[in-house]
């Protein structure tokens, strides 16, 4: 594969990208698929999932998240996108190992999202300390996070 078709592969990437900034889902999937046909990439493969998430297409979002495992496993955007897709699901026992997965990836920003999640997930099944744990982990890596600031907050006022 030459420079010039990984270029080309990214320039795919990036319009893909900035369609889906605009909402313009269809467009990225083309573009991101575009892309993967170049140069495939687990980057290319999880934001292809990414916007087929946004249309409720979860089982292709994480199919493609499987891809981008297999092409490089230290990425950890895809374990936590397949938990996040599980939950959206109803499938909250089934993303517990995937966002696990992902707080221990090597290669992974923004390493705060999978405590999130596991945290969302523990409300679920009412598991309150759990989920504070979660919330404190992802406030410790990124304490400007406002959403699990929140979320702690409000779990700590529960337990008063």
């Amino acid at each position: 594969m030459t420079d010039e078709v990984r270029e080309e592969a990214q320039r795919h990437f990036q319009r893909a990208y900035e369609a889906q900034m605009a909402g313009r889902l269809e467009e990225a999937i083309s573009l991101y698929r575009r892309s993967i046909e170049l140069h495939p990439t687990a980057e290319a493969h999880t934001f292809l999932g990414w916007a087929l998430s946004y249309l409720d297409r979860h089982a292709e979002a994480i199919a493609e998240c499987k891809v981008a495992i297999s092409i490089d496993p230290d990425f950890g955007n895809p374990y936590n996108d397949i938990g996040a897709y599980l939950i959206a699901l109803g499938r909250e026992e089934e993303a517990i190992d995937w966002l696990e997965r992902a707080k221990s990836a090597r290669r992974y920003e923004p390493r705060h999202y999978p405590y999130f999640n596991l945290a969302r997930v523990y409300v679920r099944q009412h598991k309150i300390y759990d989920a504070i744990r979660e919330l404190k982990g992802a406030v410790a890596i990124e304490p400007r996070y406002t959403a699990a600031r929140r979320e702690l907050h409000r779990l700590l006022g529960l337990l008063n």
